[in-house]
This record gives C-alpha cells, structure tokens and sequence, in this order.
C-alpha cells in the first residue's frame, strides 16, 4: 500500500491507542508497539484494521534489544515508516529514602528516557538517509519543574525534552524532524490513580487531534492543551521560594506497591 506509515509506541491504552485511532481515521497504515500484544490486535479488529492496515508487536521499551527488534520487523513487514512515536512511559511516585524506590527511579529511567533512544534507534540512519521522516518523543509537563514525590518521573521527562532538543539539532541538515509533545493531564490509566487536582484534564481523543496537526505542522516542541502552555511559562518563571510553598502541600503519585 501507498498510505504513510505510523509506528506508535505505548499503543495497547490511552494517549498511544488514542493516536493510533486518530491516524488510521486518517488513512495512515499502523505499526503498534507494546506488551501487550493480543489487546493490540483484539482493538485492530474491533475497529476493522486488517492486517494490510495494521501490525502489531510484542515488545518492552525498558529492554533496549527488545524495542529494537520490533522496529527492524516493522521495517522488514511494512517499509520505513514516516512518522515514528515514542510514546511509551510510566508514572510511579518515589521517596529517595526508601532503598526499594531506587529501583523505581532506575525503571522509571529505562522505559521513559532510555525507552525513547532504543525506540527511535533503528529509524535514525535510514530516515536519514531518505532525507524525510518525523522522530516524535512524549515527554510531559512534569518536565518543567521537579514536583515533590516525583523525582523519577519529572527526571525522566526532562530528559526526554533535553534528548529530543540534541536529536533535533543532530538531523536537522539530513530533513528529519523531531517533535517533543508535552501532554498536561490526560484522562488515561496513569493519571487515574492520581490523589490531587489535575487542571484541564483532556480526553485522550482529544489530545490526539491536537497532537496530529502539532505532527503535521512539524512542530519542534508543542505543550498540550494550550492553557498548560500558559501554566508552564509562568513555573518557569516562578522563584524557587514561592515554587516551594505552592507546592509543598500538594498530593503525591502513590508510590509502587500503595
């Protein structure tokens, strides 16, 4: 088939299988990534994706020659893709003095940071080497300011903003785009557990259409919704005393096991 090719992962839920929706409305073709492979392919019917439409891959993002591998089958299956989305991430609460939590900021790490490198691994050289190709990185706006109990998610977001800001400098002579999307709060699993107020809360439905036009447009770096655009210019602005006591009180992400 002729139709663009999206390879999203993080695909089986929320913000991934709501791009996936959105792209195939579009007519695009699908290379779906997560690990839960059969709730991908039960979704694909239930939709009426076929499989010249859609294909998809057992695979986890935190396990470097996992993520890779699913993007070189994809590639053998389905050609170069045109749109890559690293989309794939977790959100657990942390206390640095709790041993075991350690553990978590190294998972925490692995799949939402390192995660992004390994799944745009295989796409780099080649898209390169055709001169086109669009590398988009899901990063959060917890990456904006470090907010208590959240270490290992706001750290892990900030250097998926940092990463893709050195990518995008690195292919921007060869005609590859990279785009960094920081969500607000998304109506998914990961925010469904959260214990505090979460300010213009979107649908994943709704996100999606944004984020498909900010792809489109080939923006570098899109805050979602625009109101969060707003609230994230003033954090970075607000001096650490005044960040501090605002933040002092508010609610934390249970911690693994909570």
């Amino acid at each position: 088939m002729n139709a663009p090719l999206i390879f999203i992962t993080g695909a089986s839920s929320g913000i991934g299988q709501a791009l996936a929706q959105r792209y195939a409305q579009a007519g695009w073709r699908l290379a779906l990534v997560a690990r839960r492979q059969a709730e991908m392919e039960a979704w694909a019917r239930s939709v009426g994706l076929g499989p010249e439409r859609c294909a998809a891959y057992g695979a986890d993002v935190a396990v470097t020659d996992s993520i890779v591998a699913a993007g070189r089958a994809s590639i053998a299956a389905q050609g170069l893709p045109d749109v890559v989305v690293a989309n794939a991430g977790i959100s657990v609460g942390m206390n640095t003095s709790v041993r075991e939590d350690l553990d978590v900021m190294r998972d925490t790490l692995a799949v939402n940071l390192m995660g992004v490198a390994a799944t745009f691994h295989p796409f780099v050289a080649p898209m390169r080497q055709r001169r086109a190709g669009t590398l988009v990185g899901v990063a959060s706006m917890a990456a904006i300011r470090g907010l208590p109990g959240h270490g290992a998610y706001c750290a892990s977001k900030s250097g998926v903003v940092a990463y893709c800001e050195s990518l995008r400098g690195e292919c921007r002579a060869s005609g590859v785009k990279v785009v960094t999307l920081l969500p607000g709060y998304i109506a998914t699993p990961l925010t469904a557990v959260n214990r505090y107020a979460m300010p213009f809360l979107m649908q994943p439905d709704v996100f999606a259409e944004r984020a498909f036009r900010a792809i489109e447009a080939g923006a570098s770096y899109r805050v979602i919704p625009w109101q969060m655009a707003v609230v994230a210019k003033l954090l970075r602005v607000l001096p650490n005393r005044l960040f501090d006591r605002a933040f002092a009180g508010r609610g934390r992400k249970p911690r693994r096991g909570e």
